[in-house]
């Protein structure tokens, strides 16, 4: 019976958060998000832990001022089937969990540009199944209420660019003094090419990997399809 009790507990508990995420994602619907994410409040904490100056101003840019380039490279590093899927990219999830159940362990990657804001804005960056998980839930809820557009602006202004740079126009502005209305092509290859390992770019430059790497990105971009 105590288990029963528990197990009830534990789902209404799970139930009441859910319910309130789903507040938030109908919210962010119509209004940016303000405030900490789950990602940058945990990446300030590991700032102040090391007695750095917490960032607070991240400066929103909407969708129609963000360069096509930088939303064209960003798609095609990230999430090349972005505006066909439902949220989810079965193929590249089957890959990730047969390297998963080879490895014994949650390490590969697979996650949608939807996933990926669903993580940064909720959740911990803790790779256990509970939290792929209610990953899932949660990129079902944005891809039920929010449009592509909605979702990848969001993701472009929430995402980590760096040690405390979070979104396109604090990134544009700390590598290439411009603003994300303005970021080349060249630039937003680069700028992609980052985002899988933000802090380590931000620390040691742009490497001959991430180079070559943009070249490749530039070579996709105008393969694939953006929101309009």
């Amino acid at each position: 019976m105590a288990i029963k009790k528990l197990t009830k507990l534990l789902f209404f508990i799970w139930l009441i958060w859910n319910i309130w995420i789903f507040t938030e994602i109908v919210w962010w619907k119509f209004y940016n998000p303000s405030g900490l994410t789950s990602l940058t409040a945990q990446r300030e904490k590991e700032r102040l832990a090391q007695h750095k100056t917490p960032y607070t101003h991240y400066p929103w840019i909407s969708y129609s001022h963000i360069s096509n380039s930088l939303k064209r490279a960003v798609v095609a590093e990230e999430d090349a089937n972005f505006v066909n899927h439902s949220g989810f990219d079965w193929r590249g999830m089957k890959v990730a969990f047969q390297k998963d159940i080879h490895k014994k362990t949650v390490v590969a990657g697979g996650s949608t540009i939807t996933q990926q804001l669903a993580k940064n804005l909720f959740l911990s960056s803790k790779r256990t199944l509970f939290r792929k998980a209610e990953e899932a839930v949660i990129t079902v809820m944005l891809e039920l209420v929010w449009d592509k557009r909605r979702i990848l602006e969001v993701y472009l202004n929430v995402i980590e660019w760096g040690d405390g740079v979070y979104g396109c126009e604090s990134a544009a502005h700390h590598y290439f003094g411009v603003t994300a209305s303005t970021v080349t092509s060249n630039q937003a290859a680069v700028l992609a090419s980052m985002i899988p390992k933000p802090k380590f770019y931000d620390r040691f430059g742009t490497t001959e990997k991430l180079l070559d790497k943009s070249e490749l990105i530039q070579q996709r971009m105008n393969q694939v399809l953006i929101p309009k």
